[in-house]
């Protein structure tokens, strides 16, 4: 019943996991070829007990349920940190509970379950964790370690409740699951090749020698300390302590979060005041420390629990919530260091904290481990990423033989992280992967890149034809929808990128670059072999403006058989990409090769002509059609008090500098005004020109504000131009620039926050000239001329399907419609306008070019591309080994899910696509929300997609779309919800049903009644 998780009886899970191998060569959907194995006999020992490597989940999610440990432990994980149990178990944890779309938060911190239904779980994890050893690998030496974790106060733990639980795990062997299950496994003995009944009677009943002690925020220092002492010489267990980053406290903390682009985290100072503070912390260790030693046990410390902030986000319920992941890393790395040199290294460090397979490595090679991980699991690819950081661990295993910590080492790693940009907040930005489209119920696979792209260019298709090096094919593939591939092969913003699923692995594969390679390699075979166009039409077409809008209706409307011509004011085609963009930012003979694309599809070019031009005189000249792509040219007032000065426009100084910079005179010092790409190419230009020593961009907002592209910014500031932020420019007169101090105010409905002025602080910066990139506005008086309807906010009047305006075959598109914007969006506009013109002449346009692939090859190369990190290639030849194919196989909700509630299930019949579809288990999910974070849809898996439930009160109290078995045989009865149309449905032995509904929801159900009745 929606966030009711039902755990799973132990021979069904036994079943599931057998039936599931033997069928589908995976488990709990991890696939075989992900399942780590060791390469080396290499070790290390904990609490008395081997550790085949040192890493493995967080108590969290991962370690909530049986299945999760099992995921965990086929991925490479070996030291389990079971969810954390408390005496109150009846809690109602609101839902969502998890954000993890970068930096993680939370609003839940102890298991769900009661405490006797984790400690079942905890056995039946131990158990099957056993079997899979041996019989995946014939291991007869246990190699991984369960560690408990409980909480809160020492009146819990010492509840008759949790007191069980403890003495449960530290000897399971009277307690009536372990029996269970050892009973099980000698009942199915004859469905294992390697288990047998003497290697289930070696299975210890001692599952944890070990505790990590969870305490809320606030918890006084002795309450801990007893807890400690209790845990250590009473219970006798060998015991972590889980200390908070609120011991580097309040004013560290805080500056660390905004050094690093996190100033919207808001910490509240009382959770750090009313913390353990550092010194007491200190002292308490120490003591512990020596306790410890008198009693025969292992002491040391967890860091870090994660750190309480304000809920300001609002994605989550509450007011407080709790952060982890990669923010979090320079935080805990750094309180690592310093109690680590409290104690010369002589501390030992359970770490959790932002790792991931860039990081543990480094962190293990301190002598820091266990490492525990539940952030990077959170994300695209999940427990798969725990194979990664397993197999880069394996080599250091050989060389770890000291059992302190290398103080140096650890100095060094901590004083890094807060310079390193992987945990800066600006590496993964603010922007949202999310699409505005609805989740469908099947066939959902999607390549955000492809969905977010402007003109919809076929991107995974053309990345993997560059990798197989089928370059003409590749350029064939881009050229259907994008003429201008050089160009925006150098200049395009990459919206595809700020979809990319790599975002959420590591950075987005360079789209733009490979694009650019594939047309460097297939552009000249294709223009030798290209035959002229036959005309399918006599309708001839004018296209006014020679830009990237212009050029792209033209050569769509020409490659499909019409006659089209251009005119331009200009003696050039091209454009702002010909006059205005500087060379540094593309090269003449880019934009002439794309012109040549053009050119060659049988465009007329009339350049050179007068500007102002009449509708009426070229529809008297024989042009049916009219397209009006003539840019946004009027560059807008600076509200400036000048003395005498003249304020130069952006686009103005750009074109006399793109013309011979040997003409263009600046001074010494200039300043720009403006914080979008024109004012980043303005400044870059200015800074080239003889005699300029110093540029200043001023804007009024903070950079994470700015319209401008970060790389646009960064190769700004990497040329040594001067960034001046929250500053309004207010006057210049004899050589002094005026500006008004401003400050950040509230955020506004999308986010960004306004600024207002400091009342009577200025800032004075001596120039010898300012340059305005404040936009560029439209000339309507040439629209209004030729009766093109305006209305008083200059909104065009078009119909949005088509571009065309109120006057009939006459069309608008680029920036005179837009307003400044990109080139990708102007090559739109002109698709947009040459797909309406083509339809009215009964013309189809020709598609993207058919591409074959070998898709078992594909598909297994996708498969093993999963869940691992990998930055950008320096090397662009391998850079198609990063790029995941959303669009031929997603499956992110599968893996994102903690509990394995999202299962890909085969249907027989159709493309790969349909094939591969998703249904969600409704009694394994908590309703964590993790699933909708990564969803690419404006949707959420563990509600919009087709919903297996286990009972008819869960299919009551559900509103998913979804079905229910009532009964089994050869002609099995369903219960079907759809569109909230409930539903009894029949199958025949053939999978036929009986009642007249969508093809593709009845074949799921068929599908996974046959195909995986260890569902039910």
């Amino acid at each position: 019943m929606g966030s009711v998780m039902r755990p799973i009886p132990f021979r069904k899970l036994l079943s599931w996991i057998l039936e599931e191998r033997e069928k589908y060569s995976s488990v709990f959907g991890i696939s075989q070829v992900k399942f780590f194995e060791k390469k080396t006999s290499a070790s290390l020992q904990l609490f008395g007990e081997y550790l085949d490597t040192p890493i493995g989940p967080a108590a969290g999610p991962h370690t909530q349920l049986a299945q999760n440990i099992v995921a965990s432990y086929l991925c490479g994980g070996r030291f389990f940190e079971l969810k954390t149990v408390q005496v109150l178990d009846q809690l109602d944890i609101p839902k969502p509970c998890i954000d993890a779309g970068d930096e993680c938060y939370n609003v839940e911190w102890s298991t769900e379950l009661t405490v006797e239904e984790a400690f079942a779980e905890y056995v039946k994890a131990w158990f099957l964790l056993h079997v899979l050893q041996k019989e995946l690998w014939d291991l007869e030496q246990r190699g991984f370690i369960f560690n408990m974790s409980v909480g809160y106060d020492l009146k819990g733990i010492k509840s008759p409740k949790v007191d069980k639980f403890i003495e449960g795990l530290k000897d399971a062997s009277q307690t009536g699951i372990f029996q269970e299950c050892k009973k099980i496994l000698k009942e199915e003995i004859k469905r294992f090749a390697r288990v047998d009944e003497g290697f289930i009677d070696s299975i210890s009943p001692n599952i944890c020698n070990s505790v990590t002690l969870s305490t809320m925020h606030g918890c006084p220092p002795a309450e801990i300390e007893t807890i400690c002492r209790y845990l250590l010489a009473e219970k006798k267990m060998h015991t972590f302590v889980k200390l908070n980053p609120t011991l580097l406290g309040y004013t560290f903390v805080k500056d660390a979060l905004a050094r690093m682009g996190y100033n919207y985290i808001h910490l509240k100072e009382e959770s750090f005041s009313h913390d353990l503070q550092y010194d007491d912390g200190l002292a308490l260790l120490k003591r512990l420390q020596g306790f410890a030693r008198e009693h025969g046990r292992s002491f040391g410390v967890k860091l870090s629990n994660t750190l309480p902030v304000k809920n300001t986000k609002g994605e989550l319920p509450g007011e407080e919530m709790y952060l982890s992941g990669r923010a979090l890393y320079p935080l805990t790395i750094n309180l690592a260091a310093r109690l680590a040199a409290e104690f010369a290294g002589r501390l030992k460090i359970s770490y959790a904290g932002g790792g991931d397979a860039f990081n543990v490595p480094h962190i293990f090679a301190t002598g820091i481990w266990p490492i525990t991980v539940a952030t990077t699991l959170l994300k695209p690819g999940g427990y798969l990423r725990l194979k990664q950081i397993a197999e880069e661990l394996e080599p250091y295993l050989q060389d770890m033989v000291s059992d302190t910590v290398d103080v140096e080492k650890l100095a060094e790693l901590a004083a890094g992280a807060f310079k390193d940009p992987d945990y800066h907040k600006e590496k993964r930005g603010g922007s949202s992967r999310k699409l505005v489209k609805k989740l469908p119920l099947t066939d959902c696979f999607i390549a955000p890149c492809t969905a977010g792209c402007p003109i919809g260019q076929d991107i995974p298709e053309y990345i993997r034809l560059v990798g197989e090096k089928r370059y003409l094919e590749a350029y064939e593939l881009i050229i259907a929808k994008n003429p201008l591939p050089f160009i925006t092969g150098s200049l395009c913003p990459q919206f595809c990128a700020a979809k990319c699923t790599r975002l959420d692995y590591d950075e987005p594969v360079c789209i733009r670059e490979i694009k650019r390679m594939a047309a460097e390699n297939g552009c000249r075979a294709y223009l030798q072999q290209r035959v002229k166009t036959e005309r399918k039409s006599p309708a001839r077409v004018a296209v006014i403006g020679a830009g990237p809008a212009g050029l792209a209706a033209s050569y769509f409307l020409a490659r499909a058989g019409l006659n089209v011509t251009i005119f331009d004011k200009r003696e050039k085609p091209g454009g702002t990409v010909a006059y205005i963009i500087p060379p540094f930012r593309i090269a003449g003979e880019a934009i002439a090769r794309d012109l040549e694309l053009v050119k060659g599809a049988g465009v007329e070019f009339k350049l050179g002509i007068d500007p102002d031009f009449s509708l009426a005189q070229l529809k008297r000249e024989g042009y049916k059609y009219v397209y009006l792509a003539i840019g946004a040219g009027e560059p807008k007032a600076l509200d400036l008090k000048v003395g005498g000065e003249k304020v130069v426009s952006a686009i103005e100084f750009l074109e006399k500098f793109k013309a011979g910079r040997s003409v263009v005179q600046l001074g010494k010092k200039v300043a720009v005004i403006g914080g979008g790409d024109v004012a980043m190419d303005a400044a870059r230009a200015a800074l080239r020109v003889a005699g300029v020593e110093k540029v200043y961009i001023i804007y009024r907002r903070t950079k994470e504000y700015m319209p401008a592209r970060r790389e646009e910014l960064q190769e700004a500031l990497a040329e040594g131009i001067i960034l001046k932020e929250l500053l309004s420019p207010h006057s210049w007169s004899g050589g002094v620039l005026q500006c008004q101090k401003m400050q950040l105010g509230e955020p506004d409905a999308s986010g960004r926050r306004s600024v207002v002025p400091l009342e009577g602080e200025f800032e004075n910066i001596a120039v010898d000239a300012v340059i305005s990139a404040t936009g560029q506005g439209v000339d309507y008086g040439i629209l209004k001329k030729n009766g093109i309807e305006v209305n008083a906010q200059g909104e065009i009047a078009i119909n949005p399907a088509t571009n065309e305006t109120n006057v009939e075959n006459v069309f608008l598109g680029g920036d005179a419609l837009r307003g400044p914007a990109t080139i990708v969006e102007a090559i739109a506009d002109g698709s947009k306008v040459a797909r309406a013109i083509l339809a009215r002449e009964g013309i189809g346009r020709q598609t993207s070019t058919l591409v074959s692939f070998e898709e078992g090859k594909r598909l297994q190369q996708i498969n093993l591309k999963k869940g691992t990190l990998q930055a950008a290639a320096p090397d662009l030849e391998k850079e198609h080994e990063r790029c995941l194919e959303c669009g031929f196989a997603c499956n992110i909700c599968t893996e994102v899910c903690p509990n394995r509630a999202n299962i890909a299930v085969e249907v027989a019949g159709g493309s790969l696509q349909q094939i591969n579809q998703i249904v969600h288990v409704d009694g394994m999910c908590n309703e964590c929300g993790n699933c909708a974070t990564f969803c690419p849809y404006d949707g959420a898996p563990y509600k919009d997609k087709l919903t297996l439930f286990w009972s008819e009160d869960d299919f009551t109290n559900s509103q998913n779309n979804g079905f229910l078995l009532l009964t089994a045989g050869e002609k099995p009865v369903f219960k079907l919800r759809v569109d909230g149309r409930v539903l009894q449905v029949t199958f025949d032995a053939s999978g036929r049903a009986d009642v007249d509904l969508e093809k593709g929801i009845l074949d799921l159900v068929w599908a996974v009644f046959k195909g995986y009745r260890y569902l039910f």
